[in-house]
């Protein structure tokens, strides 16, 4: 099954915990990293009477799995954890945020998982990574990975330059 995984960080050094995180995905049991786009620069979401967050580094990531979607979120859930990624706000700071966005074309509605994900057509820093590793992708419930494209504008993402691989001591 063709699995489609969004990877975000902003704390850390965010790159060198993307790339980390891309290499275990590539290790997962049953599973064979296929693809993934550049790493883009995203300004966080900030929110009244909390403090500023640094920008997100985000990517998105191909998979061919044989796991079952919730074996697969489970893991991915234990990859956040390995990268010390703690929940105590949402959509707070993080080392490490790995979120199931398709599944082929399945769509389940549990209280744990939603696919397709209930954000992935809301997200520019999603939407954006997502059309380059499959530009002519339909999104079940939700139409042509294209035309959500059009809809959103890019809200601040910027690709961050493929030499970009090292960490840096803050990300501009």
């Amino acid at each position: 099954m063709r699995v489609y995984i969004s990877l975000g960080s902003n704390l850390n050094c965010p790159v060198a915990q993307i790339w980390r995180a891309l290499g275990e995905c590539a290790r997962l049991p049953d599973s064979r990293l296929i693809a993934y786009s550049r790493f883009y620069l995203n300004p966080a979401m900030d929110f009244p009477g909390q403090p500023h967050q640094p920008d997100y580094v985000n990517a998105v990531a191909a998979l061919e799995t044989h796991l079952s979607p919730r074996v697969l979120l489970n893991l991915l859930w234990k990859l956040e954890q390995r990268h010390q990624r703690t929940r105590q706000r949402r959509w707070g700071p993080r080392t490490l945020d790995l979120d199931l966005l398709l599944y082929g074309h399945l769509r389940l509605n549990r209280y744990e998982l939603i696919l397709p994900h209930p954000g992935l057509h809301l997200r520019p820093f999603v939407l954006y990574p997502l059309a380059e590793l499959k530009p002519n992708l339909t999104i079940p419930g939700r139409g042509r990975l294209s035309q959500l494209i059009v809809r959103r504008n890019s809200f601040g993402l910027h690709p961050l330059p493929p030499w970009w691989k090292r960490c840096p001591s803050r990300i501009q």
